[in-house]
């Protein structure tokens, strides 16, 4: 095979598979909404079942479902016959996946749904097979062709089978108004999950771990909250109306001591402050938080509420340490 034969018979796997998910818009009908009425009106799981490349795409889409707001779960159906119907409630709904429609298998599975009036939603690309006469709801997936050179290996098959369980599970998950924060909290571990943490999740909130100090105070007092509390070597400066005005770090004391002419001790606060601290809002994303510190090469921000009814009075402070730890690169 030349180099060149590869790259034409990939492209046509490609372009064949896409096709047929682009060709998967003629079947989103009334049939599928009314697969996704039956699992918005369901108290229990959705319970996916399939044989082969059927129950490699059933336990994907399960996990799908289950990780965007819908709790699902594989059940095999040769297992099934020894003692995993059991799983199986009558408030739950089940997802039969068959191109042929003819899965031996599934047949113990589906005798079951019957028998509890279990609703089965189908998706097959036989809708003469005895899976899609049974079930109370059918998705079609059928297709021109594999994109198997043989036309046997399920190919095309499979994609439009998970493309189109996608679908439907997406489109379920926006129904229930399903958010990133529930995203976030079914998603605690991996990439994704650091991902969606916010500043409000990692920060040091208001109490003994939030250094805040009046401008009049003298530099003695701004010296030892620097070294006290939970985050140490920086200091916001709050005015009468508990709205922050400015911050004071170990590098200010430092830069401002080559400058003095007096004891640094006669000051107060408000002279050796910066009055431009660098804030962020508690909703924003914990990488937002580092960025803005990379940018400005600073280690601490102050944390605001813009909603609240103070918008400019400090909530909490984050360190650079505790992004670090969290581990969101």
């Amino acid at each position: 095979m030349t180099d060149l034969q590869m790259i034409e018979s990939a492209k046509f796997v490609l372009k064949t598979e896409g096709q047929a998910i682009l060709n998967l818009e003629s079947v989103i009908d009334d049939q599928f909404i009314r697969a996704v009425r039956l699992i918005l009106s369901s108290q229990g799981k959705v319970v996916f079942s399939g044989m082969g490349k059927s129950g490699l795409i059933a336990k994907k889409l399960a996990s799908t479902f289950s990780s965007t707001g819908t709790p699902s779960y594989f059940l095999h159906p040769a297992e099934a016959a020894h003692g995993d119907l059991g799983l199986l409630d009558s408030k739950d709904v089940i997802i039969a996946m068959s191109q042929s429609g003819k899965s031996f298998e599934l047949n113990t599975v589906i005798a079951f749904a019957i028998r509890h009036s279990i609703p089965v939603i189908a998706f097959t690309g036989n809708l003469q097979s005895d899976l899609a006469k049974q079930a109370q709801v059918v998705l079609q997936t059928k297709i021109s062709q594999e994109a198997c050179p043989l036309g046997l290996a399920p190919t095309t098959s499979s994609t439009v089978a998970l493309a189109l369980g996608d679908a439907l599970g997406m489109v379920v998950s926006q129904a229930k108004g399903f958010t990133a924060d529930q995203f976030k909290q079914y998603h605690p571990g991996g990439g994704l999950g650091k991902k969606l943490l916010r500043v409000e999740d990692l920060m040091h909130q208001t109490g003994p771990s939030l250094p805040v100090l009046s401008p009049e105070v003298s530099v003695s007092e701004v010296l030892l909250q620097l070294s006290q509390g939970e985050v140490r070597g920086a200091c916001g400066i709050v005015n009468q109306q508990s709205e922050l005005i400015g911050i004071v770090t170990d590098g200010d004391i430092r830069r401002r001591l080559g400058h003095l002419k007096n004891d640094i001790f006669l000051l107060q606060a408000k002279d050796i402050m910066s009055p431009t601290p660098r804030v962020i809002d508690q909703s924003e994303t914990a990488q937002s938080a580092l960025a803005i510190m990379e940018k400005n090469q600073i280690s601490v921000l102050f944390v605001l509420n813009k909603n609240a009814d103070r918008p400019k009075y400090p909530v909490g402070i984050i360190h650079i340490q505790d992004l670090l730890k969290s581990k969101i690169r």
